[in-house]
């Protein structure tokens, strides 16, 4: 699809080059324009998205070509961190403005205060409602970042740079730990976007939905799609149809092409016998059948060679259409040992306070091959009564008990060891099985052949999260309760769906902690428990309602 054309484009760059210390190439020759509006940044992990915004954020410089973007830049990055220390106003960037205003309000008229104020007499009331339009209404400019959650704290910095009026607003991931409250605020940041250039490269749905339109970055080269989420996904359907169809048709002509050749070769075959047949005859002259062999041996090879050439044209063909359809592989594997039998008490625990978060005095019973989303706030406690339920963590009061093999996928995948093979940390976790049967399972899982051999630590983001699961889903004894948290966190939309695929072959119970409602809704949860102060049972409408701040059912 053409590039859109949109006046006043912000964003240029022009035969861009990049490759990373190691000689690894990322980009060779890029050129793209983004003009104003919001622009969806999407491809799978590894095609260097977030390289593209630190190069566009000037936080990397280019081997190669030029970047130009078009008045003042702001950029999220996707791990935020910040001095708990420092006090709210001075993450927003306004605190020097702030004492200069009330030294003014005091009677102090030096021309410093002035100079520092400038023409931004109003920054405390800009400050207050950008801090209420993100839902950060009830901070206080005076309280410190170390007093507000981790999902607050990216929204403070999102607040920080809408502060700073960018022309151009780069977002890597904004929704990454951010708990539902906070990604309906992010949304509603992004809906409200009018002027000026936003980029934002994300695998939340929800969120893509809201753009203008969706750039995808696949082998070094950008193509445009109109609309946002939904638009790409059926524009890229019917884009496959096609390349499909043209797959087809190269297959075909390939096999004509194969069928004219053999059937030439044959014909030549038979002309060369007939030829020294007569000549054994001594049915022509000396001087005819040698004039009879050259011209027999030149046009049999013209005759061949255009054979061969269609036929070379046709593999190219082929090799075009191939490349045209997109095969991006899903898991399919066959979990029967995780089953758990309807009825079967998998965890119980009682009277529960784990030692942090606002969980207090919970119960909690988990029978058969159930699915339970654990949604809420972020600072609730989710990961906390992950660990206390599987006994990681004691509680403060209360007990837990897990009646089956269970696994817990943590958010920082700190489950694989960075020096084992892909295959060794499989076999670490399934001692005794046979190193055949690990090697055709970690196969479904994608890590064919020397791919299993491939050292963790050398893993992509999506490699190292499949080998991971494929860690804990292939231990013996096989896990019958599973645990995940966060699990779709940093995956490109690709690999959430082969994290899908994997979980409909599980056949055990699963506790999952998310704040990514569609992933949660695609993999067929049976309980939506929220966690607050107690355990609410509800429903998805029911935590979609919550979002919009209606009460749920």
């Amino acid at each position: 699809m053409s590039q859109p054309t949109v006046a006043g484009a912000s964003v240029a760059v022009s035969a861009l080059g990049f490759a990373w210390a190691d000689g690894t190439t990322v980009f060779e020759d890029l050129s793209l324009t983004v003009g104003r509006g919001r622009t969806g940044l999407v491809g799978t992990n590894g095609s260097g998205k977030s390289t593209l915004l630190r190069l566009l954020a000037r936080e990397l410089r280019p081997a190669s070509g030029s970047v130009t973007v078009g008045g003042r830049l702001a950029y999220l990055p996707q791990n935020i961190t910040l001095d708990t220390g420092l006090r709210v106003d001075q993450a927003l960037g306004i605190a020097d403005t702030r004492a200069a205003l009330a030294a003014i309000e005091s009677g102090d008229v030096s021309e410093e205060h002035f100079e520092a104020v400038g023409d931004d007499w109003d920054v405390e009331e800009r400050a207050l409602a950008t801090l209420g339009g993100l839902g950060l209404d009830g901070i206080d400019l005076d309280r410190t970042v170390g007093e507000i959650s981790g999902g607050e704290a990216t929204l403070l910095r999102l607040a920080a740079l809408l502060l700073e009026r960018p022309d151009v607003l780069l977002l890597d991931e904004p929704t990454n730990n951010l708990d539902l409250f906070a990604r309906k605020r992010l949304y509603d940041a992004v809906d409200s976007w009018r002027t000026g250039t936003l980029i934002v490269v994300s695998h939340d749905v929800d969120l893509l939905e809201r753009v203008d339109r969706i750039a995808e970055l696949r082998t070094g080269s950008v193509t445009w799609y109109g609309g946002g989420w939904s638009d790409y996904q059926e524009a890229l359907a019917v884009q496959q149809e096609a390349a499909e169809r043209a797959l087809r048709a190269a297959d075909a002509d390939m096999k004509r092409q194969k069928r004219e050749l053999e059937e030439t070769q044959v014909k030549l075959a038979r002309r060369q016998k007939q030829n020294r047949r007569v000549q054994a005859q001594g049915g022509i002259p000396k001087i005819a059948a040698g004039n009879l062999k050259r011209w027999s041996q030149e046009s049999s090879a013209k005759l061949k060679g255009v054979h061969e050439d269609r036929m070379q044209e046709a593999r190219e063909r082929r090799e075009e259409a191939a490349e045209a359809v997109r095969s991006d592989a899903e898991i399919k594997v066959e979990l029967p040992e995780t089953a758990v039998p309807s009825g079967r008490e998998v965890l119980k625990a009682e009277g529960l306070t784990p030692v942090h978060g606002a969980l207090a005095n919970a119960d909690l019973w988990v029978r058969g091959p159930e699915r339970i989303a654990l949604v809420g706030r972020n600072g609730a406690g989710k990961t906390t009564l992950l660990r206390t339920l599987l006994g990681e963590l004691e509680p403060r009061e209360g007990s837990a008990r897990v009646f089956v093999p269970a696994r817990f996928l943590p958010q920082r995948l700190d489950v694989l060891d960075d020096a084992l093979t892909v295959a060794e940390n499989v076999e670490r976790l399934a001692p005794g099985v046979e190193d055949q049967r690990i090697r055709a399972q970690l196969a479904r899982f994608l890590f064919r052949g020397a791919r299993a051999a491939q050292v963790a630590g050398t893993l992509s983001g999506g490699e190292r999260f499949r080998a991971a699961l494929a860690a804990l889903l292939l231990a013996s004894p096989a896990p019958q309760l599973l645990m995940l948290d966060e699990p779709t966190n940093n995956l490109d939309v690709s690999s959430v769906r082969q994290l899908t695929g994997a979980l409909e072959a599980y056949e055990g119970a699963l506790v999952v902690a998310s704040h990514d409602l569609p992933f949660l809704e695609s993999i067929g949860i049976t309980r939506w428990l929220f966690v607050g102060g107690e355990l609410v049972e509800t429903t998805a409408e029911g935590v979609r309602a919550l979002l919009a701040g209606e009460p749920a059912e």
